[in-house]
């Protein structure tokens, strides 16, 4: 169900075109639960596809995101959201701050990306011991793991996949999701996280949840929720699972 045009928005630069579909339907599962609420999404060029350092700071540089900023203002929204991981946490704890200030300044408007809202994810579940399961090589995986450190979070159990670019990334179904999940687990994790806005993940959360039986973070729930907290909107939504109970 698609939102009025007068209802709240937070805006997404999302980069390529993988798991994009996700937003729509987040947005179709926000509504089921009584959110007024628009998640438009605007594509930025993802220069070369590839979970790899060197093109991964490319891809969230300043001048990328600030090329789409005001096709995402067009749609009439109040905040806006890096809806990327890997081209977020690359830069460090202290970089990523920068990323999103400067996003913040360029849009005029209250900012974030998905790293810091799988930071504020662990914290508003109140859990402590996470583990990731990743998609993508044990380098970039690292990296999120010391982002997550910097963040308060103890990460007991990291597990990459290898895998080298969004594209197949976003081609994963249900099944290679859960096996991702099941991997990754550890059982000294109190929650799951899986970081890849890449992947296909909103229909799949109360799967993945009853599965493993704990909370399980993935990219684009996250970055939802981080999207309704800059619009300070609190919703109710079991549907995408315990972060949103």
């Amino acid at each position: 169900m698609a939102q009025a045009a007068s209802a709240p928005a937070v805006g997404f630069l999302y980069p390529g075109y993988s798991a994009e579909d996700d937003y729509p339907r987040l947005e179709r599962i926000l509504a089921e639960a009584g959110a007024e609420v628009r998640l438009p999404l605007v594509h930025t060029d993802i220069g070369e596809d590839a979970h790899r350092v060197d093109a991964l700071l490319e891809m969230g540089s300043a001048a990328r995101l600030a090329a789409k900023v005001e096709e995402a203002k067009g749609h009439g929204i109040q905040a806006v959201v890096w809806a990327c991981t890997s081209a977020s946490f690359v830069f460090g704890w202290d970089g990523a701050h920068d990323q999103v200030r400067e996003l913040g300044q360029t849009a005029g408007l209250p900012a974030s990306s998905t790293s810091f809202a799988f930071a504020h994810a662990v914290r508003d579940l109140g859990v402590e011991r996470v583990s990731i399961a990743a998609t993508y090589p044990e380098d970039v995986a690292e990296l999120f793991t010391g982002f997550l450190k910097a963040a308060g979070a103890e990460v007991v159990a990291m597990r990459g996949s290898g895998i080298i670019t969004a594209a197949e990334v976003g081609t994963w179904g249900e099944e290679e999701v859960l096996a991702l999940a099941r991997g990754g687990d550890h059982p000294d994790a109190q929650a799951v996280l899986l970081p890849d806005t890449a992947l296909h993940t909103a229909a799949y959360i109360p799967a993945l949840e009853a599965e493993l039986g704990k909370p399980v973070l993935t990219a684009n729930q996250v970055t939802a929720k981080e999207g309704l907290r800059l619009l300070d909107l609190k919703v109710h939504c079991p549907a995408l699972g315990k972060l949103f109970s």
